[in-house]
């Protein structure tokens, strides 16, 4: 419904800061392909760009073109028993979720430099995350190991974002939901 879409940057990027694990899916031979990937975004001017890496075994890594990347966000039951407003033979149990589904052009790149600033990237916020401290470092001995993978970018445009968080329900039961 209309009523749970959003088309706001600012929150778009606090769903991809919080859940940057994202579901890339692409087309093969009129098959989907998909991968679960960890991804970093930035903006370009007004174009949202993803960035992420491949194992170079995976059968998506020679891919480019069009792809979709699914941002899933919080997600949570809701059980009928919650909305105190209506009887309990007019309740139904739901799902309130965020997801985001980003449709644009996949470019695939295997350049050494921008793969270590990739990982390099990637792996100081991860670590930062996990209290931890393992950094890439541009040695041979890291360099040797870009070889396995096959970095993307996929420049967003078009953005479809949900936010149904039981926001077409009166107070009392969105306080309801949220107890």
């Amino acid at each position: 419904p209309r009523a749970f879409a959003s088309h706001d940057p600012a929150a778009l990027d606090a769903l991809l800061d919080a859940h940057p694990f994202v579901t890339l899916v692409t087309v093969a031979d009129g098959a989907p392909v998909v991968s679960h990937l960890p991804v970093l975004h930035a903006r370009d001017g007004d174009t949202l760009v993803l960035r992420g890496h491949w194992a170079r075994p995976n059968p998506q890594s020679s891919h480019a073109g069009e792809a979709l990347a699914i941002v899933h966000g919080p997600h949570a039951y809701v059980s009928p028993s919650w909305y105190p407003d209506k009887a309990a033979q007019a309740r139904v149990p739901t799902w309130n979720y965020v997801v985001a589904h980003l449709h644009g052009p996949l470019e695939r790149f295997e350049d050494t430099g921008a793969l270590a600033g990739l990982v390099a990237e990637l792996s100081a916020l991860h670590e930062d995350r996990a209290g931890e401290a393992w950094r890439y470092v541009d040695d041979d001995a890291h360099r040797s190991q870009l070889r396995g993978i096959v970095g993307f970018r996929l420049r967003v445009a078009r953005i479809e974002m949900k936010a149904k968080l039981s926001q077409n329900h009166p107070d009392a039961n969105r306080h309801a939901v949220i107890a």
